[in-house]
């Protein structure tokens, strides 16, 4: 019994020490932590030469807190480069070490070639003082006149000229198409003045003069004055006072009622439409001096026009016009934009067979005019069902050629002045002659 007391004493105390000499052999066979972390950087170092960090220089701290940001600005940006990390045991050979001085070369050749292109990349997103060429000028203020926009005032003007039953004059027909023009590029200039902050937040606008600052407001302002002030006055005086007061009425109507409440009301599409329907009836009274029935009838053909043109126009400028604060039908209420733009395709049939009736033209432009009124009024259709993108552009698009022909067609079946005359000359010479029947 003592012996096996003995036997177990002894195995006790030599546990420990087996342990120790057990992680001792381990220690010097198996690979250690350290160990297999050298290794993973030797891996990483080796196959990936050009793994790199940017490290920024910390700040003076002496520096002054209202100076920081300058002197963030000029800090440039170092490029370390890791280098690889050799064994313990492995002396540096003349090769690496040859390696190692061109990868630090290239390396700072990297950064002195990137910090110009940064810098210039900053220089370039800076604010910038733009200064007007007298080359770019005409062109600036064409933008600013909107030039497309007074081309088609311009003709829709001589379309009334044209059409009115009175021998054509072709010197008042020049004033009065200067005058015209003259006129709308005032209007369209203090349009863009007063919507310079709403424009700034719509991509359709964001690129005008005024708001890319290419032209100051004082001189747009100027430029309107130049323009609105001698067109009103060719009108008055070159042509008639009728046509001059209808034109300085258009430019209070737009700028100071349509404009600003394009942000307040959906009813600025109304106001709109007038504006756009009272050029025509400018023409007419340029040629004869009056408002008849044949003028309001030109100006109810451009003011039902515009409703299936601009409605579709807008319908896909809903996000622009939402951005820019502006009430638009199209935005605040869709299902009317679509009723409306088609309850004016069709008013557009009706006014074109009233024109026979007013003895403006002869019957066959009901008849010729009818296929180009049934084709947008489709359209206007699918525009009111289907209320998508496509739909929507194609009404546009056959809007911007369908009034061109509407009125090509309406001056071909225009009644010439001859037969009027003639008419007018039968109706007196019945009237004498019944008078002569009544005298004793």
């Amino acid at each position: 019994g003592l012996f096996i007391w003995h036997l177990k004493s002894t195995g006790i105390r030599q546990v420990p020490c087996q342990f120790m000499h057990l992680c001792r052999v381990a220690n010097d066979r198996l690979i250690t932590f350290q160990y297999f972390t050298f290794l993973k950087r030797m891996y990483v170092t080796q196959y990936n030469r050009d793994l790199s960090q940017r490290a920024k220089p910390k700040s003076d701290s002496v520096a002054s807190p209202f100076r920081e940001l300058q002197q963030l600005d000029q800090e440039k940006k170092v490029i370390h480069k890791i280098r690889p990390i050799s064994p313990v045991h492995q002396p540096l050979s003349e090769t690496t070490r040859g390696n190692e001085l061109r990868e630090t070369k290239s390396a700072a050749e990297t950064a002195e070639a990137v910090t110009p292109v940064r810098a210039e990349s900053k220089e370039d997103r800076q604010w910038k003082e733009m200064k007007l060429r007298l080359d770019d000028l005409p062109g600036i203020l064409a933008r600013l006149s909107k030039i497309k926009l007074t081309a088609l005032v311009v003709s829709t003007a001589s379309a009334g000229f044209a059409m009115a039953p009175v021998p054509f004059d072709l010197t008042c027909f020049l004033l009065a198409s200067l005058g015209t023009g003259l006129a709308s590029c005032a209007a369209n200039s203090i349009n863009q003045f007063f919507e310079v902050p709403f424009d700034s937040n719509m991509n359709r606008t964001k690129n005008r003069p005024l708001v890319r600052g290419q032209i100051s407001p004082l001189l747009a302002v100027c430029f309107a004055a130049s323009c609105g002030v001698p067109g009103i006055a060719l009108l008055t005086l070159g042509v008639n006072p009728l046509t001059g007061a209808l034109g300085a009425f258009n430019i209070f109507l737009y700028t100071c009622c349509y404009t600003p409440m394009k942000r307040m009301s959906i009813a600025n599409t109304w106001v709109g439409a007038v504006v756009g329907a009272i050029p025509p009836v400018m023409g007419w009274t340029a040629a004869t001096g009056s408002l008849d029935a044949g003028a309001l009838l030109l100006g109810g053909i451009l003011y039902s026009w515009q409703f299936p043109h601009f409605n579709a126009l807008s319908w896909n400028l809903r996000e622009d016009y939402s951005r820019g604060g502006y009430c638009m039908m199209s935005v605040t209420h869709p299902g009317l934009c679509r009723r409306v733009a088609l309850r004016h395709c069709l008013a557009l049939i009706g006014l074109s067979t009233l024109a026979p009736v007013l003895d403006i033209t002869t019957w066959t432009f009901p008849v010729i005019s009818l296929p180009l009124n049934l084709y947008i009024s489709y359209l206007g259709f699918r525009f009111y069902r289907d209320a998508d993108r496509s739909s929507s552009r194609k009404l546009f698009f056959c809007s911007l050629w369908h009034l061109p022909m509407l009125l090509l067609v309406m001056f071909t079946c225009k009644k010439s002045f001859l037969e009027k005359e003639d008419k007018g000359d039968l109706l007196g010479g019945n009237h004498g002659r019944a008078m002569e029947i009544r005298l004793p």
